[in-house]
């Protein structure tokens, strides 16, 4: 399971560089094409799908480090095991939700097949993918989490672990 965990968590983290890539170009494109008048009306385009896909690649990873924004200020004043109790329900919450809707996510991925997007002409299934794939990481890394809370005790974080 571990290995599994590492292809994913490398994967996403690939995903995450080369999407974070392609929006620092297309906003250098679209800056330096102000500089000399008019920039090419396909960088803000490409700007909003390539930040789709770092938000699609990087949630699961955030989730799974525990850098998502997270209100925990009552849930960790609570005493004894009751802040252990509340994250293993927020992962098990968590993991339903992406779970319940990544059929209808899908749904959205094949209507985006019957469209194209206006500047550069790509078709929308692929950016519409970017939906499918936030619920898929972002389930999976919670089922991860609740797994190695309910197995090892601790709040499955990586930080809390011997390997990450």
């Amino acid at each position: 399971m571990k290995r599994i965990e590492r292809w994913i968590v490398t994967a996403c983290s690939i995903g995450v560089g080369l999407s974070f890539l392609v929006l620092v170009f297309a906003v250098l494109v679209q800056v330096i094409g102000r500089g000399f008048g008019s920039s090419p009306v396909w960088t803000e385009e490409l700007t909003r799908f390539a930040m789709l896909y770092t938000v699609a690649f990087g949630a699961g990873l955030a989730f799974r480090s525990g850098d998502l924004v997270n209100v925990d200020i009552v849930c960790e004043r609570l005493p004894g095991a009751w802040p252990w109790r509340l994250r293993l329900l927020c992962g098990a919450a968590t993991a339903g939700l992406c779970l319940y809707l990544i059929p209808a996510a899908w749904k959205y991925v094949s209507v985006g097949a019957l469209q194209t997007s206006p500047a550069l002409g790509v078709r929308m299934d692929l950016i519409h993918f970017s939906v499918f794939a936030l619920l898929s990481t972002l389930a999976i890394f919670a089922v991860l989490r609740v797994i190695a809370m309910a197995l090892c005790g601790d709040d499955g974080q990586p930080e809390n672990r011997a390997e990450t």
